[in-house]
């Protein structure tokens, strides 16, 4: 296969603090020997683990970015042994532009991975973290929120992986990230997913949703910044003790946590997010905005749990997703 025509202008073996880019050539009509510059930060000390920090995967969800540009501007060498690699704008057209995907065309990176050297803008980001930075990594920590048409509790997440070994030591990472709520994830699509290359590769590895809304709160940027801060420790990079932080133990095991829309209209949320909901539970209206004197459709909760996801606009479309109802299980740690 070709190189990577993305090129860093750090060297990620020197030791100290650096600012740079990793620069993908992108000629255009604005720029015609033009490039991308998206940016990153490196933390070397010593000899140890390797911690990748990406935020930004998808380009309307900040929690990750405004924590990881904080973490670049704080985080000095002689706090570290290893390296701590920070890369708040992975999508970073689709960032710039504030939309899930990209501008220039319409990748959703997070749906890209292994990526082409030869394909696609978002092809090309998507190659260079699956064959130059993932193999550097011991730990990789990714930081996601709803976005603009989503709001999550805040939440720590893994998957369930066919290497059980694995598994818990992705499990240990999640509970040291100490997010109010932690989730075993059932994704409706995990092909082309960062998590799947990370977790292929054997990486330990952690997602969040942190909220979402297309904005932040002080509660869901505190969140990111102690989990990040408490990550590092468990990976050994950074120096502190960790107190066991309190989590209520969530999981979607199927396809009936999912609530989906079938139609267009105005939606009424009757459930807040947080709110413990049964089987059958009225979790939503759709009221049809082309007429008065017609009832809202119901959408009724597939299963018991607690309401972990909702969406947040306030006019939907049919296929969109509503709600999503994690079900709380024992935790047995």
């Amino acid at each position: 296969m070709r190189n990577s025509p993305i090129k860093p202008t750090v060297d990620f073996t020197k030791e100290g603090v650096q600012h740079g880019f990793l620069k993908l050539p992108y000629s255009r009509d604005e720029s015609a020997w033009g490039a991308l510059m998206i940016p990153l930060t490196v933390v070397r000390h010593g000899i140890g683990p390797t911690v990748l920090l990406t935020g930004g995967n998808h380009g309307d969800e900040y929690e990750g970015p405004v924590a990881l540009v904080k973490l670049a501007t704080s985080l000095k060498p002689r706090s570290v042994t290893g390296c701590v690699i920070i890369i708040p704008f992975l999508n970073y057209p689709a960032f710039r532009a504030g939309r899930r995907t990209s501008p220039i065309d319409h990748g959703n990176l997070n749906r890209t991975f292994p990526g082409r050297p030869d394909g696609t803008v978002t092809e090309k980001i998507a190659d260079y973290i699956e064959r130059y930075l993932l193999p550097m990594a011991d730990y990789v920590l990714d930081l996601h929120a709803g976005g603009k048409t989503l709001n999550f509790l805040p939440l720590a997440a893994i998957h369930v992986l066919d290497d059980k070994q694995q598994q818990a030591r992705c499990e240990a990472a999640m509970r040291a990230f100490g997010a109010p709520y932690s989730m075993k994830m059932l994704e409706l699509d995990s092909v082309g997913m960062l998590d799947t290359s990370a977790e292929r590769a054997g990486k330990v590895f952690v997602s969040t949703e942190l909220g979402g809304g297309g904005s932040v709160t002080v509660a869901s940027v505190a969140v990111a910044e102690t989990g990040i801060h408490r990550f590092l420790i468990h990976a050994g990079v950074c120096r502190g003790k960790l107190e066991q932080a309190p989590t209520v133990m969530l999981d979607m095991p199927d396809d009936a946590c999912y609530t989906q829309s079938e139609h267009d209209g105005l939606l009424e949320m009757c459930k807040d997010l947080g709110d413990y909901v049964q089987l059958g539970d009225v979790l939503a209206r759709v009221y049809d905005p082309t007429r008065t004197g017609v009832l809202g459709i119901e959408y009724r909760a597939n299963c018991d749990g607690i309401l972990t996801a909702r969406h947040f606009p306030g006019l939907v479309n049919s296929g969109d997703t509503l709600a999503v109802v994690a079900r709380m299980v024992a935790d047995t740690a």
